[in-house]
C-alpha cells in the first residue's frame, strides 16, 4: 500500500469515527430532557461554585441530574463536591462517578494530581465530544455543564453538541467583570441559546460582627447590565465564609450550611433556572 493509500484510509478512518461519536451524542441527548451551560467572560467569577451548588438543588428536588466539569485545563469540580474514584469502563463507554446522587464527568480523575493539562483547543474539543458521546449518562432530567471561562473553543463546542436551552452567565458586580459578562451574554445569543440568564456573585458580605452589609466589589451591577441587555437576573450570591469553608472541605453550601444566605440564593436561582426551562412564569425580582 502506497503511502498516499495509507493516508488515504486513515482519514476515512477518522471521518467514520467522527460519525459514529455524533451518533452516540445524539442517542445520550435523547435521553437527556434539560441541557444548560454554566459559564463566564473571566475566571475567577466562582462559575463552578454555581454550577455545582445549582445542580446539587436540582438533586434535592428529586431530579435526575448530570454535571459535565468542561473546563478541561481547569477541572475543579471533583475537589469542590469532594469526589474521588476511577470511571467505570467497557473499553469503549464509560460511567459517571456519583456524588450525593449528582452524577459526574470531569477530566480530573483521569490524570495525575497537580498535572497541567497542557491541550491546545482542538484537542480540548474532542475531550468534551468524549465526554458527552462515550459517557453512559442514562436517562436524565437535567444536565449541567461547567464550562471554562472566556468565549472560546470549549464554549462553542458545548453548544454546537449540547444544544443547551439554557445559558448561564455567572458575573461578580465591578466593572471589569461586567464587561467581559457582557460578551458571553452576546455569544449565547449568537449561538441562539434560547434562554439567557445572570447570577450576580460575591454580591456584598454580610459582616459576622455587627451583621452589617459590606460592598466589597459593589452590588447591583450585574441587575442593571441583565435589564439592559435584556436578560433575566436569576439571583444574587452573597459572599460568606462558610460557603468558602465548604468549597475547600469538598461541601456545597447547599448541602454544608443549607440555612445560610449563600445557599438560600442558590435555592432561588434554581427555582428561577426550572421555571424558565420548564416555561412556567417567573415572577420578577424586586428592584
Amino acid at each position: 500500500m502506497s503511502r498516499g493509500e495509507e493516508m488515504k484510509g486513515s482519514e476515512q478512518d477518522r471521518v467514520r469515527e467522527m460519525r459514529e461519536r455524533e451518533r452516540r451524542i445524539q442517542q445520550n441527548l435523547e435521553q437527556i430532557r434539560h441541557r444548560i451551560v454554566v459559564f463566564s467572560g473571566k475566571g475567577g467569577v466562582g462559575k463552578t461554585t454555581v454550577a455545582v451548588n445549582l445542580s446539587y438543588v436540582l438533586v434535592r428536588k428529586g431530579y435526575q441530574v448530570g454535571l459535565l466539569d468542561a473546563d478541561i485545563t481547569g477541572p475543579n469540580v471533583p475537589k469542590m463536591i469532594g469526589l474521588d474514584g476511577t470511571f467505570w469502563s467497557n473499553g469503549t463507554q464509560f460511567r459517571p462517578l456519583e456524588k450525593e446522587g449528582l452524577k459526574v464527568v470531569s477530566i480530573a480523575p483521569l490524570v495525575p494530581k497537580d498535572s497541567p493539562v497542557i491541550w491546545r483547543g482542538p484537542l480540548r474539543s474532542v475531550a468534551l465530544a468524549q465526554f458527552l458521546g462515550d459517557v453512559i449518562w442514562g436517562r436524565l432530567d437535567f444536565l449541567v455543564a461547567d464550562l471554562p471561562p472566556g468565549t472560546g473553543d470549549e464554549v462553542l463546542t458545548s453548544a454546537q453538541k449540547m444544544h443547551p436551552e439554557m445559558a448561564i452567565v455567572v458575573t461578580t458586580p465591578q466593572e471589569m467583570s461586567l464587561i467581559d459578562c457582557r460578551r458571553a451574554v452576546n455569544m449565547a445569543k449568537q449561538l441562539n441559546i434560547p434562554k439567557v440568564g445572570v447570577v450576580e456573585n460575591m454580591s456584598g458580605l454580610r459582616c459576622p460582627h455587627c451583621g452589617a452589609e459590606i460592598d466589597l466589589f459593589g452590588t447591583g451591577g450585574g441587575e442593571i447590565m441583565a435589564k439592559q441587555m435584556g436578560v433575566i437576573l436569576l439571583g444574587k450570591v452573597p459572599i460568606e465564609v462558610e460557603t468558602r469553608k465548604g468549597g475547600d472541605k469538598g461541601l456545597p453550601a447547599v448541602l454544608f450550611n443549607p440555612e445560610g444566605d449563600a445557599a438560600s440564593a442558590f435555592f432561588q436561582i434554581a427555582r428561577r433556572v426550572t421555571q424558565l426551562v420548564l416555561d412556567k412564569p417567573v415572577a420578577k425580582q424586586h428592584q
